[in-house]
């Protein structure tokens, strides 16, 4: 009977480890998709706008003006209402709500007569339309410096969103 109980052990003991070591995996893989951290591509997902009405309406517009490149970058990906380019991406998304740092008073920067409110970020600057009929944000990772390139190349379809002030 003692042999019978040593030799349990060892023989059982290869097939718990590599099944510990298969859960073990599983949970790594699992948690990674879960974050969208670890994907092949490493893009993460992007929070598409639902904007309504006329809003809506020049976000088709805008869209459908969007650049092949961007700061020299191809674009990566597209939907109704979000556009990227390059790894890390410049992202754009259209008909987005109103920043919550942006008041009255906020800085408007223009360029190529187009507003923006800028915010930044340790690892990106976000830039946001003022003075147009919905909101339209671009984030550029620093990476991408100098970020004012994007908004130069963008600008002609972001004009597709019809102004309702001018920046001030």
């Amino acid at each position: 009977m003692t042999l019978m109980w040593t030799r349990w052990p060892v023989r059982a003991r290869p097939v718990r480890l590599a099944r510990s070591v298969a859960l073990a995996g599983w949970a790594v893989l699992v948690g990674c998709v879960a974050l969208a951290g670890c994907s092949p591509s490493g893009v993460r997902p992007v929070a598409e706008p639902s904007p309504t009405g006329s809003v809506a309406d020049s976000c088709a517009s805008v869209m459908g003006a969007l650049p092949a490149r961007v700061a020299g970058l191809e674009r990566s990906e597209t939907t109704a209402r979000t556009a990227s380019w390059g790894d890390p991406a410049i992202i754009l998304r259209c008909g987005v709500d109103r920043p919550e740092g942006l008041t009255a008073t906020s800085r408007c920067d223009e360029v190529n007569q187009v507003g923006w409110f800028t915010e930044e970020f340790t690892q990106a600057r976000r830039f946001t339309t003022i003075g147009r009929v919905g909101y339209v944000e671009v984030t550029v990772p620093q990476v991408h410096a100098p970020a004012a390139d994007a908004l130069v190349d963008l600008a002609p379809a972001v004009r597709e969103m019809a102004s309702v002030r001018a920046c001030q």
